[in-house]
Order: C-alpha cells, then structure tokens, then sequence
C-alpha cells in the first residue's frame, strides 16, 4: 500500500511536517518544515496532537511507509514565543521519531521493519485516525479468519481510534488484568466479558462477590447460586480439597482430617447416622472396619464432622500385663485439634454451607450443570459464590473442584474461564499451601483442550509465579508498588514502565505476545449493571 492510498480522500500536503534529518539504527531525527501545522490545529479533532509527543507519523521511504512514534519534541530557541517567527528563519524546530513498523508496497498491513532503516531527507506525515486503525489491524499475530470482538476501548489521545481485537489474541495465551484497588480493573473486565457473551462466545464466570449477578439477562447466560439453588455430593470433593477449605495450618491437621473423614464415610456405610466413637473400642477391630471402606464409599455426613474429629483425639495405651489394647482419651491430640475443630464450626455457622455440601434432589448438581455446560456450544455459565461468605478456603476449593474437574473432561467447546480477584485463593492464611493447583493445571493443558484463562488481581505477587509465567497476556492498570511493578516489568518496555503509576482510572497498558506493540487505550465502560460503585464518606 502507498502512501496516496493510504490518505485517499485527503489533502496530503495537510499532514506533511518535515523530513528525516538524521537516521540511527531504532529511531530518526526529522526537521519541522511545516509551521503552520505546528501552530493552527483548528481544522482537526482532538485526536491529532502535532505539537506534542506519543502520535504517529508515516514516513515515506524508497523501501516502503514505515510507521513511527514520537516520543521528543524540541524547538531551537530558548524563548518559545520566538518559534517560527518570520525574522528568524534560521531557526528550526525538531521531533525524535522511534520506528515501530513498515508497510511495504505489495502488503495491505504493517509488519515489523527488521533491518529496514529510513532515509536522510525522506518525507515525514501526521498520521490519520484511520492509519491508526490499519495498525491496530496490523499487530495481531493470531486468528487471520477470525471475527473480531466489538470494539471494547479506544486508544489513549485517539478518541477516533477505537480498538478492536480477536479472540485469540487476547485469550489463547491466557489473560490476566492487574492494578490496585479503583484503578478500574473490574470495569475493564465486565467490558471485555460484556463482548464476548454478546457474540456468542462461551464464558465459565466465577464470581467470589456477586458483583456481576444482574450484569447478564437469564437469556443470555445460565445462572448457579451455590447454597441456594445448586449443590455437590461432599463425596465429589478430594482430601486435598478439603484440606483447602479448611485451611489445614500443618501436615498432621490434615492427617487428622483424613481420619475423620474416613470414619465418617466407614458409618455412612453402615447405615449409621451418628459418627464413630472410637474412646474404649477394640483398636484392631476399629482399623479394621476403616480397611474396610472402599473408594466408592465416598459419601458421608458433613454436619458430624466436629464431633468425629473430637473423638478422633484417642491413643494406643501402653500395653501391659491385661493385654489392654483399647483405645483411650488423649488430652493433648484434644488441645491439638481444638483449632481445626473451630474453623470447621465457623464455616458451618454460614447456614449456605452445608446446603451446598449435599445431595438435595431438588436443587442443581454443579458438577452435572458443568459437564452440560461445556459440551453445549454458544452457552455461558455464571457461578456466584458470595452466598458461602467470603472466606478464602471456599473460594479456593470451589475453583480448584472445576479446574480439575473441567481439564479432566474431552470434546470440550472452547470457553473463558473468568475469576475474579484470583489473589483471594493465593495462600491459605494459616500455612503455605497454595490454592492454585487446578489453574495451574489448567493455565499448562487447558489450552490444548480450548479452556483460557481471564484472571482479575490487584497484586500480581500474590499470583503463584507458575500461574503468572503462563499468561501471555496482560492489561495492566495504574500500580504503585514497586514490587508489583517489577513483577510485569519483563513485559513492559522503558516508558510503559515509567508510566504505570500515572494510568488514570480506566487507562490500560496492553501488552502481549501475540501483538507487535505496546497498547496505551482507554477502556469503555459498559452498560451493563455492576454492583462495585464506592460508597461515598
């Protein structure tokens, strides 16, 4: 594509500011010619700013129309008010141009410009709000045949240019949104779902907060409330789940959980709907009705489980010249697992709890609506969990359950996993167990199977480092901290870094590895209900 084309319909001379004066290896020093543009823009909107820095320029060149990015901008006279006056015309003014890309004259879009170098005296333009759009086109890798998503945000200072990307090229390398609290993060999020559920696409929304529970019409989007209309068998759940959601502080609290849980499962087998004294008992007798449970004894009664675990703080006695072999109270194994026993009385005073922990006939199994879920093409699904508190290990054992559950299914329809505030499930705060098993897993396969990642977080630190190295991905609001900066530093060039700490709310840094170039836009907010206004003091 040439240059003529690429300002049909338009006055070139209009947009000519200069030529190169001087060329090295990344970027070009160009002299202003054209003072005029300089000084009067009432002709053009307030996206063309030719005084300043951060716009576009087209270069001509012998070899094809490279596309630049001012980033200085310098007058020679000391006193401003001198520049460009008509008695002074040995004066000059300059701008320092990086190139970015080259359009050759056979391509309709621009690519990286590799060893390609301008020129000493080649011509320099302002660049158009519609070659701004031709580049955004440009910097996709990915998805040549794909439809793109409505445009969701508009480049920073180019209130014309909107942006419009693929799928794939937000997604097939994970996404993952991140800025401190009000930087705007959740309206970036509910913006981008907003476009994918319009489309079509599936969605798997998670949501710990209930804060996009009215975003989406029952038309549009199937919806689960744990504890109140939807369930799961507490035999579906694995020992290291539970160990999750209990937030065990140490290895031998969750031995002891594992205990009690298999004494649980050994009564239900029975019949018995009381939990297993084991004070006085035979100790051969009771190990070997434990044996004796099998891996399809999975069911049990959640409700008994402080009690089990109260008499699970029994010993072996000293053997003496009766052959005593009973078992006997231990006061200490008491004291030890009286901490284990309140958090498990905590979670259940949350009347949700133990809703959700059952096998109720009239209410959704989430395992079941999961499994239609993800074979049913153009269907989304949204999870709100708010209704079991706001504890972390519920969170945590929730996402972990579908994470393994979901990688594990085949002939999967190809989804976006949504979580927000994916830092909530980091660590649990008793030990340093992390919750990120199941995303890890899937953040390494899911995307073999069509499953990706959307993650929120205000701290990427808190992310597990593996989780974090497989995002490809990244919209990055405004980050005070310097460890948070430094933890998506690797991503950034010089100046986006030296930026993050000046986005205003709603302001993104999109970076990538599926795009050539940093994107600075700003992103639209949605129509849609989102319950996350901040009260006012």
């Amino acid at each position: 594509m040439t240059l003529e084309e690429l300002y049909a319909g338009k006055n070139i001379q209009d947009y000519y500011i200069g030529k190169v004066t001087q060329v090295y290896r990344s970027n070009c020093i160009a002299q202003i010619d054209n003072f005029a543009l300089m000084a009067d823009r009432s002709k053009y909107n307030s996206s063309f700013l030719p005084n300043t820095i951060n716009n576009f320029v087209l270069v001509e060149s012998t070899v094809g129309v490279f596309l630049g990015e001012v980033f200085e901008n310098k007058a020679s006279r000391k006193s401003i008010f001198e520049v460009g006056s008509e008695d002074k015309p040995n004066d000059y003014q300059e701008i320092c141009i990086d190139t970015i890309a080259i359009m050759s004259p056979e391509s309709r879009k621009f690519e990286l410009a590799g060893f390609k170098t301008l020129g000493i005296t080649d011509k320099v333009y302002l660049a158009t709000d519609e070659v701004y759009k031709l580049f955004l086109q440009s910097l996709e890798f990915t998805g040549e045949n794909e439809e793109p998503l409505p445009e969701f945000a508009t480049y920073l200072n180019r209130s014309q240019a909107g942006v419009s990307l693929k799928p794939s090229t937000l997604f097939n390398r994970h996404l993952m949104c991140v800025g401190a609290t009000n930087s705007g993060k959740s309206t970036t999020a509910l913006s981008i779902l907003d476009k994918l559920v319009s489309t079509r696409r599936k969605a798997l929304i998670i949501d710990p907060t209930g804060e996009y529970r009215n975003a989406f019409s029952d038309s549009e989007i199937r919806k689960l409330t744990l504890g109140v209309d939807t369930t799961v068998s507490p035999g579906k759940i694995t020992m290291e789940q539970w160990e999750k959601l209990f937030e065990t502080e140490n290895s031998s609290q969750g031995a002891v959980l594992s205990e009690a849980i298999t004494s649980l499962r050994y009564m239900k087998k029975i019949g018995d709907n009381g939990y297993y004294t084991k004070i006085g008992q035979d100790i051969d007798q009771v190990q070997e009705n434990l044996v004796s449970v099998g891996k399809d004894d999975t069911d049990f009664n959640l409700e008994l489980l402080p009690e089990q675990i109260q008499a699970e703080s029994v010993c072996e006695p000293d053997r003496d010249n009766d052959y005593n072999f009973q078992y006997r109270y231990d006061t200490l194994k008491a004291n030890q697992n009286a901490s284990l026993i309140q958090k498990i009385q905590y979670q259940m005073t949350n009347t949700r709890f133990l809703s959700f922990f059952s096998n109720d006939p009239s209410m959704y199994n989430l395992l079941e609506v999961i499994e239609e879920f993800v074979h049913a093409p153009e269907e989304s699904l949204y999870i709100d969990t708010s209704s079991l508190g706001a504890s972390e290990g519920i969170g945590g054992m929730v996402i972990d359950l579908v994470s393994n559950f979901v990688i594990t299914r085949e002939n999967i329809s190809p989804f976006v996993f949504f979580i927000d505030e994916v830092h909530r499930y980091a660590k649990s705060r008793y030990s340093e167990k992390e919750f990120h098993g199941g995303l890890t897993l899937l953040a390494r396969e899911g995307r073999k199977k069509g499953i990706f990642l959307y993650l929120t977080t205000q701290n990427p630190k808190d992310v597990s480092p593996i989780l974090f190295g497989q995002v490809g991905t990244i919209l990055i609001h405004r980050l005070m901290l310097n460890d948070e900066i430094k933890a998506v530093e690797s991503h950034l060039d010089d100046y986006a870094i030296k930026h993050v700490r000046k986005l205003n709310q709603g302001e993104v840094i999109l970076t990538s590895v599926n795009l050539l170039h940093n994107m600075f836009i700003h992103v639209n907010k949605s129509e849609r209900t989102q319950y996350n206004e901040t009260p006012q003091l």
